[in-house]
């Protein structure tokens, strides 16, 4: 499984639609970690850069705030995407792989805990959680 986390100095991008760098993590289906590596996204159009990401292999992309067009791009081209997180890249990393990232310290300013929860995406790591404990 990869899980791309758009990063700038060691924290969460703020707005996904003009990140420009993508951190990839490889996973086993344990949860252990088998490659990571940063590219930078010089897309401006949001379906090259769409394109792009999905061109990747990402299953999971964890972000901050995200344009509804391109979160629907994302999603329709198999993404599962989590909104709406701030914070250091590797607590995020982290409180994911263990099931905690919804936890309220994730969440950006002003935003609830009931938008993060649709779609498909907690089952993924719902299944990566049990599978370590």
């Amino acid at each position: 499984m990869k899980i791309a986390i758009p990063n700038w100095e060691d924290v969460i991008s703020p707005v996904l639609d003009t990140a420009s760098m993508l951190l990839i993590i490889e996973v086993e289906e344990t949860g252990n970690e088998i490659s990571r590596f940063q590219i930078y996204l010089d897309e401006q159009n949001l379906v090259r850069r769409c394109l792009r990401i999905q061109g990747l292999g990402i299953n999971t992309l964890i972000c901050g705030a995200v344009s509804r067009p391109f979160l629907t791009m994302l999603e329709a081209a198999g993404i599962d995407v989590i909104p709406e997180i701030s914070g250091r890249t590797e607590e995020i990393l982290e409180a994911y792989m263990h099931g905690q990232l919804f936890h309220s310290k994730f969440l950006m300013p002003g935003c609830k805990r009931t938008r993060l929860r649709h779609g498909k995406k907690n089952d993924k790591f719902m299944k990566i959680n049990s599978i370590k404990t």
